[in-house]
């Protein structure tokens, strides 16, 4: 067994045995003959980086985990420039209902990066190339002579996009084998295969292992997060998708009635470069019961949500809320945005609560705060609702499902 702070410094390689005390036996069974039917396998996925987001917290156990199984499994990372990133953060703009118009010239400059990363791109030993959101999408067009099935999963809440991005977009897409989606309505009218995978967290990554008393101390001491008033946190990257303007007015509500401190933690991913404009937004408005902190530390993340007397994730659009779950496997009390992916985590009023608007938000918090024996039982049903539907295992299952439909044709 690792020590403590050397699980908080490693990736988080976890095997499927670890699982069994939480998933049965004959489950962890069921995914290891699955696995064992698919050990000469060549997997590679591709996304655009390995630092910050949802994509990067599912690939890094679920990659693991497919090579601890005797997967062999590649990940891959596209780079780009400022000004192909910001034509990116574009795209998953208008893919979530933003209507934005995008030029020849960001065009030429989306499809000249992407033509540029496929240069030193070698997958001809591939069985399956799976290639993550709009950034790297285009590959596929620079490998026509590879047989390999090519998968493109878009994580984004894929309910309403705006049409003549869409279209563009969907010129590529339909090159793919299949295109994946977290849930089935953000399905859409294309000529190939739809596929539908439910995101999951890995329950031993230092964000989400078990922490001690002591432990959660020390981490709220380190940042000087105080804990004589009751904590009302977020905890998402800095993006205006999440709301965090209306969080802050929410609070600011909720604390005429009762008395707590609001915490906002996030970080940048690489490839968002928004992010540094909506927290200087967010650090202008803060007062003295607003703790702002811009930093990316698991564990931190692990002891506020374990900490908090209430969790929020008040997107206005997400694919999947990984927040969510992180927080409902810790028993914490969520209200999350009545939106995408966050309807399917939170049963309103069982595990959580669901709401669109600020007052909503605040009239929660307050209730919460006033009954900490529903705060209990929430936070009780939350957990086992993730142990039941939300864990890496079912994602890894999921995949040597989808995988087995799409086998490299053999020449």
């Amino acid at each position: 067994m690792l020590s403590s702070a050397v699980q908080r410094s490693t990736l988080g390689l976890h095997t499927l045995e670890q699982y069994e005390p939480l998933i049965g036996a004959a489950t962890v069974k069921r995914i290891a003959a699955k696995a064992e039917r698919m050990r000469t396998m060549r997997v590679a996925h591709i996304s655009s980086t390995f630092y910050g987001g949802g994509v990067t917290e599912l690939l890094t156990p679920l990659t693991l985990m497919m090579n601890a199984t005797g997967i062999e499994t590649d990940w891959h990372l596209i780079q780009g420039t400022p000004g192909f990133f910001g034509c990116t953060k574009k795209l998953h703009n208008t893919l979530q209902g933003e209507r934005l118009e995008f030029s020849d010239a960001e065009k030429t400059i989306y499809e000249e990066v992407v033509f540029e990363n496929a240069t030193r791109l070698h997958l001809d030993d591939c069985d399956a190339i799976i290639v993550h959101d709009p950034q790297p999408l285009p590959l596929i067009t620079h490998f026509p002579d590879l047989e390999m099935p090519w998968l493109w999963q878009c994580h984004v809440d894929l309910s309403s996009p705006y049409a003549p991005v869409w279209t563009y977009l969907r010129q590529f897409i339909e090159q793919y084998n299949a295109a994946i989606f977290s849930l089935r309505e953000y399905g859409q009218d294309l000529q190939v295969d739809q596929q539908f995978v439910t995101p999951a967290i890995d329950p031993f990554s230092a964000k989400n292992r078990e922490l001690s008393d002591r432990e959660i101390r020390e981490f709220l001491g380190n940042y000087k997060i105080p804990t004589d008033r009751p904590l009302v946190t977020q905890i998402s990257r800095f993006d205006r998708w999440k709301d965090p303007m209306g969080v802050i007015e929410a609070f600011r509500k909720a604390r005429q009635q009762v008395d707590c401190r609001l915490v906002l933690v996030g970080n940048n991913a690489s490839d968002d470069p928004e992010g540094g404009t909506i927290l200087e937004t967010i650090e202008r408005v803060a007062d003295e019961d607003i703790i702002v902190l811009a930093v990316d530390d698991p564990t931190l993340v692990n002891a506020l949500q374990r900490s908090a007397a209430v969790v929020l994730q008040k997107s206005l659009r997400e694919g999947f809320g990984l927040t969510v779950t992180e927080a409902m496997w810790k028993g914490a009390a969520i209200i999350g945005g009545d939106v995408g992916g966050i309807r399917h985590q939170i049963k309103d009023g069982w595990n959580g609560f669901l709401v669109s608007t600020p007052d909503q938000a605040a009239a929660r918090i307050v209730q919460l705060l006033k009954e900490p024996e529903l705060r209990k039982q929430v936070g009780l049903r939350a957990k086992e609702s993730v142990r039941q539907n939300f864990l890496m295992t079912r994602l890894l299952e999921d995949w040597l499902d989808l995988l087995s439909k799409y086998e490299r044709p053999v020449i």
